[in-house]
């Protein structure tokens, strides 16, 4: 956790004050005449994410005042970590009293950098911490670590093997069950669907699972598509569309990030991790719009677009899934632009099969300001999905309600018995905001985790 130091060697961190533009005049007064005149020099308002330095006779930093918008914004330093001068600093009891908990994670956040091919542009600012503050945060922000990393690496170092070895590693970590299918394996052991997305690339297509827990406990599975790059297939994306399609495996990141945390935690209750691994490419042998696939379920799929790939993958792990009989089922996935225009990068869209517990996951993004979105597995828009030659089709010729009808598809392949929760996250900022570096993201992860803490940690 290189953007912390433990309090006990932190005799000589900087105080760092929060302040709004409400406190600011008292706090510039508590300070002294010299302090204020300084701040005032130096045109300091307390907007939030802006900062004033106080120096002290040398010259040097004896002080710096933080502003912030609301005491309780998890994000309220998150620009401060990589913008101050390099060093230490510590919360410094102000008029506004941020939460120690909330302001380190947000701190942590803020300190990311993607360095697998290039240096650090520079060290991040340290905050002191109590112990006891750092154990609370670090698997949440090595989570997102996880998740920003694996999202953040090209296709040529995160194919279906590199994403299915993270699985692995995650099992020996933790000394746990591994296992996976690899190609024609998927054909013999009746994954269909995953093998027709994935065949026509040079790299085979997998799933990857990992298990864990005693047979005594709740059976929880999270699935994450595992695309780990979308060329569209034979309905090939533009040079726009495909820019950024490394992180199409985006919700198996999420996904193995979420098991981690499952696993860190020791939550009671028994984990199973699917990831579906292929890349959609485009070859002699690549899968075909109007073909029909038998998927495991026994439902047959007409093949509308090959572009609405990451719902077949899905299809066949969610069956696999729902054989076991779970107590709930979660799955992850950068399934559609859909959800994108409707809610924008920030939301991910939330779909679930039973109403109280996408109200009980939308309250747990909004205590762990990792917010999710409601939205409806809308019955007559099944009908989009109807195919004159099999049972469903993958996709549709109308471009309404997108994500809605991505949705009704997964929901075909999960028994209504089975508590099922749907998440479409976009796992990438379009552009850098304070602990919210441009690049992969996680979105939903800590909402996810908060919401399993809850139900089976009491």
């Amino acid at each position: 956790m290189h953007a912390f130091i433990e309090t006990r060697r932190a005799a000589k961190a900087i105080p760092l004050t929060a302040v709004t533009k409400a406190t600011l005049r008292a706090t510039a007064a508590k300070l002294g005449k010299s302090a204020a005149n300084w701040i005032a020099a130096s045109g300091f308002d307390a907007s939030p994410g802006t900062f004033c330095l106080l120096p002290d006779a040398q010259g040097k930093a004896r002080r710096v005042l933080a502003g912030i918008a609301a005491a309780d914004d998890l994000y309220a330093l998150a620009g401060l970590p990589l913008r101050l001068p390099e060093g230490s600093y510590r919360l410094d009891d102000g008029l506004v009293a941020l939460d120690a908990e909330r302001a380190a994670l947000g701190w942590g956040l803020g300190a990311y950098q993607f360095t697998r091919y290039r240096k650090a542009a520079r060290a991040p600012a340290k905050l002191a911490v109590d112990g006891a503050v750092l154990r609370a945060i670090e698997a949440r922000i090595e989570a997102s670590t996880r998740v920003r990393d694996l999202v953040n690496t090209p296709t040529e170092d995160m194919g279906p093997a590199e994403l299915a070895a993270d699985v692995k590693s995650l099992a020996a970590t933790h000394g746990v069950e591994f296992r996976e299918w690899v190609g024609d394996e998927l054909l013999r052991d009746n994954f269909p669907t995953i093998h027709a997305v994935g065949r026509a690339s040079h790299r085979a297509p997998r799933l990857a699972e990992l298990r864990a827990g005693e047979a005594k406990h709740p059976h929880v599975v999270v699935v994450g598509k595992g695309v780990c790059f979308d060329t569209g297939g034979l309905d090939l994306k533009p040079a726009d569309g495909m820019r950024w399609m490394k992180k199409d495996m985006g919700g198996a990141a999420h996904a193995i990030a979420l098991a981690d945390l499952i696993l860190r935690a020791k939550l009671p209750l028994r984990l199973t991790l699917l990831i579906p691994a292929v890349e959609n490419a485009v070859a002699g042998n690549a899968y075909r719009p109007g073909e029909v696939i038998r998927t495991r379920a026994g439902l047959t799929v007409e093949i509308d677009n090959t572009d609405a790939e990451g719902r077949l993958v899905l299809c066949d792990a969610l069956t696999y899934a729902s054989e076991s009989k779970p107590d709930l089922i979660v799955d992850f996935a950068t399934l559609t632009g859909a959800a994108r225009v409707a809610l924008g990068p920030d939301l991910p869209a939330l779909f679930g099969n039973r109403e109280d517990l996408a109200q009980a996951a939308v309250a747990a993004g909004r205590r762990e300001q990792d917010p999710l979105w409601h939205m409806p597995l809308w019955a007559p828009y099944r009908a989009m999905l109807d195919s004159r030659v099999a049972d469903l089709a993958n996709a549709g010729p109308s471009r309404h309600a997108g994500a809605i009808t991505a949705a009704l598809y997964l929901e075909r392949f999960v028994p209504q018995t089975i508590p099922w929760l749907h998440l479409d996250t976009y796992a990438w900022n379009d552009a850098d905001k304070p602990g919210r570096p441009a690049g992969g993201e996680a979105l939903g992860l800590r909402a996810i985790f908060a919401l399993l803490a809850q139900r089976y940690r009491g």
